[in-house]
């Protein structure tokens, strides 16, 4: 009788349950292990008197790297979950009053109401853009983004010719290549929101960012009926099917590590032995508490060098009546957006006076009370949580939460969208309690960040250096935010494959 190979997955998070899917293909018998009551991690919602609010991502995109997974895993992606495509999608309003829709799909499409929004020459300058972004995604997303990448000799056996290089120009900051494109100030600070999408500063970030809005114009934007957390649901369900074991409440204290080798994890109830470990949490706890200082790998020391995202500061506004002229998504920028990224990235870090506001306002009938009413999610990007009063800050007092947000929604008033007499109730979410709630280190949205040139070297390896134990989620390669998380899974499975057959051939 021929025993099955034991897998344990270390978070229930997207990544996690991902991995978990697929390696019941490799006739694994996998469990997961989830120090919270629930699956999704990150991807959660809120529910209360008939509103619902998705706590995590609020846009879908690239969702061929969820139709793959769930086509390789038994039903469809769309029999499992209503898939909404957003037409139009972005309701951008920026400091001098100027209001741009954007389409959800289509990078002409876009461009001509940029055109018509913003005038000039600007169509023809975000076609150029988004030529130069097609040729970035066409060099990274096989070689790179669905590839293990170990370190820059990786990268540049991907990056095979002189004009590859030029193409991608590592040298270059996002900022810059926007103002070398750009002659309107204001298609510079749309394309700084993308490095956001990625909890980094525009002025630091890689220029490889600009597939960011490729993507989500090549693709589309997409909303899944009653919440995009619903997918994590959908997920759950399968792994379920597949026969994936949840121990949920059930939090992995250590890695059990002998002559190099994962052996198993210990949890407070007991130790469990297993053939390999996958990890789905943040990198630094990783390599910070579930191993050793004597076990972790050398090649740990990068992750803790790695910039940590930003995270974010959470408002959910309950609105009775409806608001004129709002799209799914809106977004206000502020007169200084260096401002937000110096209050965030610079020391000390502070709350962003004068922010940036993103507003969530899905039509979707399974998410308000009744048709006469709003669920708004209201994020803006905040400094991490941390008590080191030099590139986190301290969001442990409630009576400074509850400020912030009144302070947001005065901004929005001010900015011309006054909802304060339509609001039935008002909840906060700070970046220490994502921090609680997923362990992400001070509310990290995405890991680890893209600031600087080497940021894509600094993030975990897909596979470490102890034999047995990979590494999946935002803080690994290839990055956070829904597809990237999706990609990591499908890469650590591809590697524990690959492993097995060279011992099993050896």
């Amino acid at each position: 009788m021929t025993t099955r190979p034991i897998a344990c997955v270390i978070g229930a998070g997207m990544a996690g349950m991902a991995t978990a899917a697929r390696l019941t293909n490799q006739g694994f018998e996998v469990h997961v292990f989830e120090q919270a009551d629930r699956p999704g991690g990150k991807l959660a919602r809120y529910e209360r008197d008939g509103f619902v609010f998705d706590l995590g991502p609020s846009l879908f995109t690239i969702p061929a790297v969820y139709r793959d997974l769930f086509l390789k895993t038994g039903a469809g992606l769309e029999t499992v979950i209503d898939l909404v495509p957003l037409e139009p999608a972005f309701r951008y309003q920026f400091s001098d009053g100027a209001v741009l829709e954007m389409p959800g799909v289509g990078i002409n499409a876009c461009a001509h109401a940029i055109q018509s929004s913003l005038g000039g020459s600007t169509g023809s300058e975000w076609r150029a853009f988004m030529a130069r972004a097609s040729d970035m995604w066409a060099l990274t997303r096989q070689s790179i983004l669905q590839s293990p990448i170990a370190g820059i000799r990786d990268m540049m056996k991907a990056l095979r010719t002189p004009r590859d290089i030029l193409t991608i120009a590592p040298w270059l900051s996002l900022r810059t290549l926007s103002k070398k494109t750009f002659s309107d100030s204001r298609l510079v600070t749309l394309v700084d929101r993308y490095a956001t999408y990625t909890g980094s500063d525009p002025r630091q970030a890689p220029a490889a960012l600009a597939t960011v809005p490729y993507v989500e114009q090549e693709f589309g934007a997409w909303h899944i009926g009653g919440g995009i957390a619903r997918l994590a649901d959908a997920l759950f369900e399968r792994c379920r099917e597949r026969g994936v074991i949840f121990h949920f409440n059930e939090d992995v204290q250590r890695i059990i590590v002998s002559d190099g080798i994962a052996t198993g994890i210990e949890t407070a109830v007991a130790e469990f032995g297993c053939d390999i470990v996958v990890v789905n949490a943040d990198a630094q706890h990783l390599y910070g508490s579930l191993l050793t200082a004597a076990e972790a790998p050398r090649g740990s020391r990068r992750v803790n060098a790695a910039t940590k995202s930003l995270s974010g500061f959470v408002v959910l506004l309950a609105l009775s009546g409806k608001s004129e002229g709002l799209l799914h998504h809106n977004v206000w920028f502020p007169e200084n957006y260096d401002a937000e990224f110096d209050a965030i990235f610079s020391k000390p870090a502070q709350p962003v006076a004068d922010p940036t506001i993103y507003v969530c306002n899905p039509d979707d009938p399974a998410m308000r009370p009744h048709a006469d009413s709003e669920a708004w999610f209201v994020l803006v990007n905040a400094p991490r949580h941390g008590d080191d009063n030099a590139t986190t800050f301290d969001w442990s007092d409630p009576v400074q939460c509850e400020s912030y947000a009144q302070h947001i929604v005065d901004v929005l008033a001010a900015r011309g969208m006054d909802v304060r007499s339509r609001i039935q109730w008002m909840e906060w979410r700070s970046p220490r309690d994502l921090a609680a709630a997923t362990r992400a280190p001070g509310g990290a949205i995405y890991g680890t960040s893209s600031n600087g040139a080497m940021a894509a070297f600094l993030r975990a390896s897909n596979k470490s250096e102890i034999k047995n134990v990979y590494v999946a989620g935002g803080s690994a390669h290839p990055g956070g935010g829904l597809p990237l998380v999706g990609m990591s899974a499908e890469i650590v499975a591809d590697l524990i494959k690959r492993d097995r057959n060279q011992r099993s051939n050896a």
